[in-house]
């Protein structure tokens, strides 16, 4: 799997890697996303896959993507695991669901570990409020319902 770490400010950490999307029969197609971590948006990280027929884009809880390292995680739409591929490397699961349909993909686990110990070099855990805009965050709540 390929893996390019890209840094566009000082504060914005990408990083682009070959992920392997699975099937229903365990099928591995070798497809490439963009990991991508924003401190204005200090608890999500979103996850850009790249498909022939455009771009997917996912924003999760930057947490199941830590915890997913080391444990089963995640509620809802989005679990993160560890797991051993069919190889018996090190692998991160992240399974998405949504009600168009579900996606499983693996990526190295050496490659998100890359990209969680930077995030967390931006923003360490635990210290995430203190890089929330809290009057953009309300303001954008009643331009929401305002809509």
């Amino acid at each position: 799997m390929e893996n390019n770490l890209n840094t566009t400010s000082p504060t914005t950490v990408r990083q682009t890697l070959t992920l392997d999307l699975i099937d229903a029969t365990g099928t591995a197609t070798p497809m490439q996303a963009e990991l991508s971590y924003d401190p204005s948006d200090p608890y999500a990280v979103t996850s850009t896959f790249i498909t022939g027929a455009g771009n997917v884009r996912w924003t999760f809880g930057r947490d199941l993507l830590i915890n997913g390292l080391y444990e089963p995680t995640g509620d809802g739409d989005v679990h993160v695991w560890p797991c051993l591929d069919s190889d018996g490397h090190a692998v991160v699961i992240i399974e998405l669901c949504s009600p168009d349909g579900e996606a499983l993909v693996q990526a190295k686990t050496g490659d998100v570990t890359s990209f969680v110990e930077r995030m967390v070099g931006v923003v360490a855990v635990g210290n995430e409020s203190r890089f929330m805009d809290l009057d953009a965050a309300i303001s954008a709540i009643f331009a929401s319902e305002a809509a």
